[in-house]
């Protein structure tokens, strides 16, 4: 009907007609005036139809970058992990608007982003099933990854995915924890090989096996990729399927507070999530945004979410009493440069010293560093690269395991954070029993990159199904934090 209305041009001409006894002047005007009326008309009409069924237009013009007012799931942290929760949450809701869910995210530019500081790996040797069985569904998921977020009209996803593997190499006393989790991923399903240290030199001439009782390669699925490539595919995908994104930091919640009573007689406030309070950037003002689920999927910053509910503000004997045990923890990533370096064969080389390596590109070009000890850990204040830990701490470890990184030279370095969970270095995903319509996906301790697809539907599946369906995580339950009963990794890098 708009259409026929607006294009019938002769009813115009009609309206013209009667004019022609006008003076010069006066037609000059009348000219003005009904190319200027043709043109509002025209104007008009592009937006009528742009309201029709299947059209995003509005006549209500939002204030851009503002959130909606109301959301089903607010999802805090737009990291890999928060975004791919927002994925799959749209993917199994099926119907386009039947789900509203909103991404919050404080940083615009992710230049302090742990995903896109992250070096990218991505493996399944680990001790814990969950954690093998997180990162092959994860890797399957990435190998077909425009089966599932290609964007039509888009150009495909490219994830730069190196399959070189990952190599670990044990001394004469870890041995025995390898084997043993050898055996554990051979019979989750993960493609293993344990290597003698004449087969390791065999195969990888440009190593130094002095000290290694035995070595542990994957075979399949395993080496690293882009994760500025996967955080960027999930965004877009996600916000293809009608996803609200929000840059903005989140500064507390509004709460409908009950008395509950346990059966030892403590009393606890369990307070069920209203409003959202979102801080614009540079504004000292908040939207508030009604919601009915929140996933707090904020990395290093978790901990601080989660103490706005009251989390770990109670007495220290209390449920209320223990806080989410997230915090930020930083890692240097060097990146070197060695001519005479290992080949395009090299797997990311994890020493039983702490030091870590992988090739970086081409041309020589490498990425290293390790974790420091607990009691040197850096400042967290600022993401500032201390080099001298490079010199005192990496190089002389580095160059023992490969000669011929001693004449590498050091060309650039950043500084990451991981979301360090301080209890058990496993995640931390479920409800919070003082706050239950409040998710947790946190803590993954420098894992959260490699199994962000696995963990994104398990949370999907926790909030649309009521319980895990295609991995059961229950172990990575908040309630082990609470009951003091640690899950530990044999492996932790």
């Amino acid at each position: 009907m708009w259409r026929k209305l607006f294009t019938s041009v002769p009813a115009f001409r009609a309206l013209k007609a009667p004019c022609r006894s006008f003076s010069s002047s006066s037609r000059g005007a009348e000219k003005d005036f009904f190319k200027d009326l043709d043109t509002h008309l025209r104007a008009f009409r592009d937006k009528a139809a742009a309201a029709m069924p299947g059209s995003d237009w509005s006549p209500i013009e939002l204030t851009p970058g503002l959130p909606p007012e109301r959301a089903d799931v607010v999802i805090v942290g737009g990291g890999v992990v928060g975004w791919s929760i927002a994925y799959w949450l749209k993917m199994k809701a099926r119907v386009r608007d039947g789900l509203r869910v909103l991404v919050v995210e404080k940083d615009p530019t992710y230049s302090q982003a742990s995903t896109v500081l992250s070096c990218g790996g991505i493996r399944q040797q680990f001790s814990l099933k969950e954690n093998i069985l997180l990162s092959l569904f994860s890797a399957h998921f990435m190998k077909n990854i425009n089966n599932h977020l290609w964007v039509v009209n888009e150009d495909p996803v490219d994830l730069q995915f190196n399959h070189s593997g990952y190599l670990f190499l044990a001394s004469e006393k870890s041995a025995h924890i390898m084997e043993e989790n050898y055996r554990t991923q051979r019979y989750v399903g993960a493609k293993v090989a344990l290597l003698s240290p004449s087969q390791l030199k065999e195969r990888f001439p440009w190593m130094n096996t002095e000290g290694v009782a035995l070595a542990s390669l994957g075979l399949e699925n395993e080496g690293w990729f882009d994760p500025w490539s996967l955080l960027n595919a999930l965004r877009r995908k996600a916000v293809s399927m009608g996803v609200y994104q929000c840059f903005g930091e989140v500064t507390g919640f509004k709460c409908a507070a009950n008395l509950a009573e346990t059966t030892d007689g403590e009393v606890l406030n369990v307070q069920r999530i209203k409003y959202v309070h979102v801080r614009m950037p540079n504004s000292l003002e908040y939207q508030p945004v009604e919601c009915a689920v929140v996933v707090n999927a904020a990395g290093a910053n978790s901990g601080k979410i989660a103490s706005m509910l009251g989390i770990g503000l109670g007495p220290k004997e209390s449920v209320s009493g223990v806080p989410l045990p997230v915090e930020p923890r930083k890692r240097f990533v060097y990146v070197v440069h060695c001519p005479d370096g290992p080949g395009l064969d090299t797997p990311f080389l994890i020493d039983y010293s702490g030091v870590y390596c992988r090739r970086e590109g081409l041309g020589g070009n490498y990425i290293t560093g390790m974790s420091p000890e607990e009691t040197e850990e850096p400042d967290i204040s600022n993401l500032d690269v201390d080099h001298e830990f490079f010199q005192e701490k990496v190089w002389h470890r580095l160059a023992h395991r490969i000669p011929a990184f001693e004449q590498l030279k050091v060309s650039s370095a950043w500084a990451g954070f991981y979301d360090y969970n301080t209890f058990d270095q496993n995640g931390i995903i479920g409800l919070h029993p003082l706050v239950p319509n409040m998710y947790f996906a946190t803590g993954f301790s420098g894992h959260g990159l490699q199994q962000s697809p696995a963990v994104g539907l398990a949370v999907a599946e926790l909030i649309l199904d009521g319980g895990y369906k295609t991995i059961d995580l229950s172990a990575f339950d908040l309630k082990r934090i609470l009951l003091q009963e640690p899950i530990q990794e044999s492996n932790i890098v």
